[in-house]
C-alpha cells in the first residue's frame, strides 16, 4: 500500500516524538543511578528518626514544686522568647559546677534525690533497687534526643547511658544571669524538674553548655518543646538570651507558632 506524502509526514513525526520521549526516560534513568551510587543510598539506608513531641515535668503524685524566681508566663514561646532580654555572654573563666550547689540534691523534700526522681519521671516499667524506695535500678524509654527506644540498667558503666541534661546547660546559665541569683536560687535552678530531662549520654556529651545556636537535638519532633522549655527556664530565673540564640529559637519556634510555654502543671 502506498502512503500519501501527509501520512508519510505524519509517521515521521510520530517516530521522532517516540524516540524523544526513549531518550528522556533514559537520562531520567541514568540521573537516578547517579543519585543512588552517590548519596541516595546512604539517605535511602537512614531510618526515619521520630519520637515524643513533649517531655514530662512533673508528677505531682510524688513529686514537690520547685521554687522559681518568677512564674514561667503562659501563652505561647515566641511571645515568651519576645519577652526575654537580648545581651552578650559574660565571661565564663570563673564558671564553677560548685555555684549551683552539690549535684542532685533533694531540693522539693520528697525524699529522694533529683536524679532519681527524674528517672523515676522519664522512664517507663521503672524498677527499684531492692529494699530503697527511691534509686532506680532500671526502666525503658523513648530517648527524646535522638528518638530511639532505650533501656537503662544501673551500674558503674552502663548508668553513663542515659544522663539528666539540664535543659539550659548550667555554664551557659552563669554566662546569661545565673551569676546574679542567690546561691538558692541556683541550687533550685539545677534541680527544678522544669530544666532536667533523661537523656542519651552521648548526646547530652555532644551539647555540653551549648544553647540553641550551637546544639539542637538530632530528634526534629522535639525540638519545639525542647526550645519552649529553654525559654521557660530562662523566664523562670531571669536568664537572658544572647543574638544568635534569640534568632536560632525564633527559626525553631517558627515551625510551630502555637507552641505554648512549659510549666509544672
Amino acid at each position: 500500500m502506498t502512503l500519501s506524502w501527509s501520512s508519510y509526514r505524519r509517521a515521521r513525526r510520530r517516530s521522532r516524538q517516540a524516540w524523544g520521549i526513549l531518550a528522556a526516560a533514559a537520562v531520567a534513568a541514568l540521573s537516578a543511578l547517579s543519585w543512588f551510587f552517590t548519596a541516595g543510598q546512604f539517605a535511602a539506608a537512614e531510618p526515619a528518626v521520630s519520637g515524643p513531641t513533649e517531655a514530662p515535668v512533673f508528677d505531682p503524685a510524688w513529686m514537690k514544686p520547685v521554687k522559681a524566681v518568677h512564674p514561667v508566663p503562659t501563652g505561647s514561646a515566641l511571645a515568651a522568647l519576645d519577652g526575654l532580654a537580648v545581651k552578650g555572654r559574660a565571661a565564663a573563666s570563673d564558671y564553677s559546677r560548685d555555684a549551683f550547689g552539690q549535684a542532685w540534691q533533694d531540693v522539693d523534700r520528697n525524699g529522694c534525690d533529683t536524679r532519681n526522681d527524674i528517672l523515676r519521671r522519664d522512664l517507663t516499667a521503672v524498677m527499684l533497687t531492692e529494699g530503697s524506695g527511691c534509686r532506680v535500678a532500671a526502666g525503658s524509654f523513648h530517648e527524646p534526643y535522638t528518638g530511639q527506644f532505650v533501656d537503662f540498667r544501673r551500674g558503674s558503666d552502663s548508668s553513663r547511658a542515659v544522663q539528666i541534661d539540664h535543659v539550659v546547660a548550667l555554664g551557659d546559665a552563669w554566662q546569661k544571669g545565673a551569676q546574679s541569683l542567690t546561691t538558692g536560687e541556683r541550687q533550685n535552678l539545677a534541680n527544678d524538674p522544669l530544666n532536667l530531662i533523661a537523656a542519651d549520654g552521648p548526646a547530652n556529651q555532644e551539647k555540653g553548655a551549648g544553647d540553641a545556636a550551637t546544639w539542637l537535638p538530632e530528634n526534629k519532633s522535639i525540638r519545639c518543646h525542647y526550645v519552649a522549655r529553654q525559654v521557660s527556664v530562662k523566664a523562670a530565673y531571669g536568664l537572658w538570651v544572647t543574638e544568635a540564640e534569640r534568632d536560632a529559637m525564633k527559626r525553631v519556634l517558627g515551625s510551630c507558632p502555637g507552641q505554648q510555654t512549659v510549666a509544672a502543671r
